[in-house]
């Protein structure tokens, strides 16, 4: 035990962290609605499955950035 003191810049104000969890909730809804939209056409043959995925793999890092974001342990 070095220091009790916690480290300074380590942690994000209140201010910020409402700023950052909005972000991850407009970027993760916005790419879910492109997946769900892009499966819909892929399954018609409009598009290929390649952004949907992409997109899939962006909502679900935002949606766990913002879970760890949100917790109450920090």
């Amino acid at each position: 035990m070095n220091s009790l003191e916690p480290r300074r810049g380590s942690r994000l104000s209140r201010s910020q962290r409402e700023r950052r969890g909005y972000q991850l909730v407009m970027v993760g809804g916005g790419a879910g609605v492109v997946a769900v939209v892009g499966f819909v056409l892929a399954i018609f043959g409009v598009v290929g499955f390649g952004l949907p995925l992409i997109a899939v793999v962006v909502a679900v890092i935002c949606a766990i950035l913002f879970r760890r974001l949100a917790s109450p342990s920090g």
